[in-house]
């Protein structure tokens, strides 16, 4: 009679807890734990070509079908390769499980090949991270290792040597595995009269959303309602908060749009509903209560006159009965026009008139690109331009999810995010919305795409440029340097790996080739050749930005790019928000 190993103990384990693959390279330390999956019935070895993208599809894996989900990486190398996909997994709040293979066990400690510290170097980007150093520690370290993950929204990892994999378990594997979710959080009813008196003492409150607001929009929009309120909302929260919303003021931050700014600066009270919202420039610093599941982030950004810890749908459901309605809707109705205002010059202006023109303005694209893709897409999006164009352009409505880095902001991400949604609801369109600089980075996971034959559809926006890195060199000053590349044919890449493509140059050909791949079985790329120039004007524009500029201007004129800044300036000129 066969042993039971570490391995297979481990391996039965992840599938009792709903595990369906874990996302990997294979290799030595890591062999006892992939043969156990080959052996096991009711899990895949989905081999991807980076471990960076093996943490990146599990946490959109994660994030999508509302489960555990598991990357490994083989000792050394292998599993550090994981760490910038662990750390996006883990402020996205994403439940992943890591293991990380280590040399053999008697070695540890003497600089031998390949040799580093899993258990001291994962601490930092997880709830949960162990060392399992003899069979007897599991299957006890495996089950606290999946609970914290669950329960806490994040990462855990197990550090597992190989020569530990293959002894023979000490315990018997369990039969069944329970992983508790949370639970809903509400706040006791003094913290919830003390909410409702701070508001109903205030003329003029604004909402601000963001991700925390998941399975609340209908209290949102009642709060709203009550309150006479405008919504705004960060990037995290756009996809739960923005659709069927008749107060909504657009986003803030360094892609916002429309009168969200205006309308937080204007009112006497600020509410932030489940946001953790970094960018404290863009915040009052006065005047803000803020409602979250987590208390450590309360108060994290901002000053606060109330501090309220619970889930958002549960304290508004007990805030509503205790306020008075409200019937003057002036402040509303003047940010609602403000907001329309900034939309027409800031979002459609980009949009028109401009079918013809070459190279492509990325924001007819995206928009393009919103009206074909179906109404249940999942979108994944790169950090920098793809994040700006998806903000901006991206309609959601309760069914579409948007997926991105967007709060560790790692680029590489929208590919190896499309692999795990995919994986997470195979019936699903999966749109990948890449730059170049983005998908250079992870590229060999194409591979990936066409080896699983997954119908995942790669919209890349080439424009030669990093072009978020550009904008930050203008704004401070300095005329852009190293952000520019030589011109690559990424549709002849992926031809290349055997994937479907389509290189588009004419505005004109955009909606028949976005309508026709994206709607093809397999993998496809969309290649789109937009204009370098077209770069993110943020909502507020500071002194100190348009000095910068200037002087990024003045700079690019001394060093003779004369014709350079014209064109900026062109491009841009009509996105600039008036006085």
């Amino acid at each position: 009679m066969s042993m039971t190993t570490i391995a297979d103990q481990l391996v039965r384990m992840l599938v009792r807890a709903g595990v369906r693959r874990v996302y990997g390279v294979v290799g030595d330390s890591l062999n006892p734990i992939v043969d156990a999956i080959r052996r096991t019935e009711g899990i895949d070895w989905v081999h991807v070509r980076h471990e960076e993208t093996a943490a990146f599809a599990a946490a959109a894996e994660a994030q999508i079908a509302g489960r555990l989900a598991v990357c490994a990486g083989s000792c050394g190398p292998g599993n550090l390769h994981l760490i910038n996909g662990l750390y996006d997994a883990h402020r996205s709040g994403a439940p992943v499980l890591a293991i990380a293979s280590h040399i053999p066990s008697k070695e540890i400690g003497t600089g031998y090949f390949q040799e580093t510290h899993p258990e001291r170097l994962f601490v930092e980007c997880s709830h949960y991270c162990e060392l399992v150093s003899q069979p007897e520690q599991l299957p006890r370290l495996l089950n606290i290792a999946m609970q914290t993950a669950v329960g806490r929204g994040g990462v855990s990892v197990l550090a597992l040597p190989g020569d530990v994999a293959a002894r023979d378990a000490a315990h018997p594997t369990p039969r069944a595995v329970s992983i508790a979710t949370p639970a809903p959080v509400v706040p006791p009813p003094d913290r919830i009269d003390e909410l409702a008196r701070l508001l109903d003492e205030s003329e003029k409150v604004m909402l601000f959303c963001g991700a925390g607001c998941r399975d609340a929009h209908d209290e949102v929009m009642r709060l709203a309602e009550t309150l006479a309120a405008p919504v705004g909302h960060s990037l995290g929260g756009k996809e739960w908060i923005q659709y069927d919303n008749p107060y909504d003021v657009g986003m803030s931050g360094l892609l916002g749009y429309g009168a969200c700014y205006d309308a937080m600066h204007a009112a006497d009270r600020i509410l932030l509903l489940g946001t953790d919202f970094p960018y404290d420039d863009f915040l009052p610093q006065a005047r803000t209560i803020q409602v979250d599941i987590d208390p450590g982030r309360l108060g994290r950004h901002t000053a606060l006159d109330l501090a309220v810890h619970g889930d958002v749908g549960e304290t508004i459901r007990a805030l509503l009965p205790r306020l008075r309605p409200r019937s003057d809707r002036s402040f509303l109705d003047r940010m609602l026009r403000e907001h329309e205002r900034g939309l027409q010059k800031v979002v459609d202006a980009y949009t028109r008139d401009i079918e013809h023109h070459t190279p492509i303005h990325p924001e007819y694209a995206a928009a393009i690109l919103d009206d074909v893709a179906a109404d249940d897409t999942v979108f994944t999006v790169d950090t920098g331009m793809g994040n700006v164009w998806a903000a901006r352009y991206l309609t959601p409505n309760g069914r579409r999810r948007v997926i991105g880095s967007f709060r560790h902001g790692s680029m590489a991400n929208a590919l190896p995010h499309a692999i795990g949604a995919h994986f997470a609801d195979p019936g699903r369109q999966v749109v990948s919305i890449s730059g170049d600089g983005g998908l250079s980075m992870l590229m060999g996971d194409l591979l990936t795409v066409a080896t699983y034959d997954l119908p995942v559809k790669v919209v890349v926006f080439n424009n030669s440029s990093l072009g978020m890195v550009k904008l930050e060199m203008l704004v401070d000053g300095f005329p852009d340097f190293g952000t520019d590349s030589p011109p690559i044919d990424f549709s002849a890449i992926a031809a290349g790996c055997g994937i479907p493509s389509v290189r588009v140059e004419d505005p004109a050909k955009i909606r028949p080739a976005l309508t026709d791949y994206l709607n093809r079985p397999g993998p496809a790329m969309i290649e789109l050749i937009t204009d370098p120039n077209a770069l993110s004007i943020p909502p507020k524009i500071t002194a100190a930005q348009v000095r910068g500029f200037a002087l990024a201007a003045g700079r690019t004129v001394l060093d003779g790019g004369v014709g350079k800044m014209i064109e900026l300036a062109r491009t841009n000129l009509r996105n600039v928000p008036r006085p």
